[in-house]
């Protein structure tokens, strides 16, 4: 947690059909990451925390997106992911700690005691104040703002949650990590005066199509309005 606290957090993910798929391009992508100054980097996939590894020096922070038909969640939804990412080499491994039915009717409660009983670092994804006050009483290291705007009951926003943030940073006792919908670096620097202890940003920074689409789209724009004032 010292090495990462006011820093950056790059998220370096690659979905299965995404032009960067594969671990050998994520380990790529970790180092680069490692290269701009990033304190920590976090990964999907046991292969892919492997592979970055060996890669950086940096800590990693794994998950494991995995679906289940009985549940909406999927970021290390089970005890089976955690002992995927540690076998892996995992620092730290962030689980969704919402407040939606987990797969297998396990508990938020039994993921943490388990995780506890390993020794590993808990990052809880939340999308509410009230999910990390809960996530915090269980034990947690530290909470993240990740799925904020990702639940049906979470402010839907363009930006991050700025409002929860600041609140959680208030409210709890742990580090609050800002992640989610950061894309600038006014964003970066404006969620760290509001008193986060680091900053996520992935889709920004390690998904180049994504980043290719706002300059295309800007582009399009400007022919449209040139266009409409000839």
């Amino acid at each position: 947690m010292k090495q990462i606290r006011k820093g950056l957090i790059a998220s370096c993910q690659a979905l299965p059909g995404e032009p960067l798929f594969g671990s050998d391009t994520m380990a790529k992508m970790a180092k680069a990451a490692e290269a701009g100054g990033a304190v920590a980097i976090r990964a999907n996939s046991a292969e892919d925390v492997r592979a970055i590894k060996q890669a950086v020096e940096l800590p990693v922070i794994g998950i494991v997106k995995r679906d289940y038909a009985d549940s909406e969640v999927y970021i290390t939804p089970t005890p089976r992911e955690v002992d995927e990412l540690i076998e892996a080499g995992a620092d730290m491994i962030a689980i969704d700690a919402t407040q939606r039915k987990r797969p297998g009717e396990i508990t938020l409660e039994t993921m943490v005691d388990y995780m506890r009983s390993l020794n590993i670092p808990i990052m809880a994804d939340i999308s509410t104040l009230q999910e990390g006050e809960y996530a915090a009483s269980l034990g947690v290291t530290c909470v993240s703002t990740t799925l904020s705007g990702y639940t049906p009951y979470s402010p839907n926003l363009q930006g991050p949650d700025l409002e929860l943030i600041k609140e959680a940073v208030h409210k709890l006792t742990i580090p609050v990590i800002a992640e989610g919908r950061i894309q600038e670096p006014s964003q970066v620097e404006e969620v760290l005066r509001l008193g986060a202890y680091a900053v996520v940003v992935g889709s920004a920074i390690s998904r180049p199509q994504l980043i290719t689409k706002r300059f295309a789209d800007a582009a399009r724009k400007a022919v449209i309005l040139l266009n409409g004032n000839e």
